[in-house]
């Protein structure tokens, strides 16, 4: 896995990328739990490698700071995947207060990452 390597990058996004893409016509509403294991396996890792973890604040999935928080993350970054500017920021609000929800708290200044 890309977290346990000796590779340089900070944060991890898109953990949540198969719930984007989940083929709901095709298999139903997507469930998060039926995976609960394997998203966690990926936290553990990527919190023993000391990045930080990329929420959304387009494609809110509240699971995911709780989760990270309870396997040892300890920051986390935004993004708002937004593919046009009028998207920049949407439901940025929501996404901090899902964030402290979990424990975590801005830094001092706009672009450090949020800890715990």
């Amino acid at each position: 896995m890309m977290a346990g390597s000796g590779t340089r990058f900070d944060v991890v996004a898109h953990l949540d990328y198969a719930v984007r893409s989940w083929p709901t016509a095709r298999a139903g509403a997507f469930d998060v739990t039926r995976f609960e294991d394997g998203f966690r396996q990926a936290m553990r890792a990527i919190a023993r490698s000391g990045r930080a973890l990329e929420m959304s604040a387009a494609l809110l999935q509240p699971w995911m700071p709780r989760w990270w928080a309870e396997e040892g993350g300890r920051a986390v970054s935004f993004a708002s995947d937004a593919h046009v500017p009028d998207a920049l920021g949407v439901r940025f609000g929501e996404a901090v207060a899902m964030v402290e929800a979990a424990g975590f708290r801005p830094g001092a200044r706009p672009e450090d990452l949020w800890r715990r």
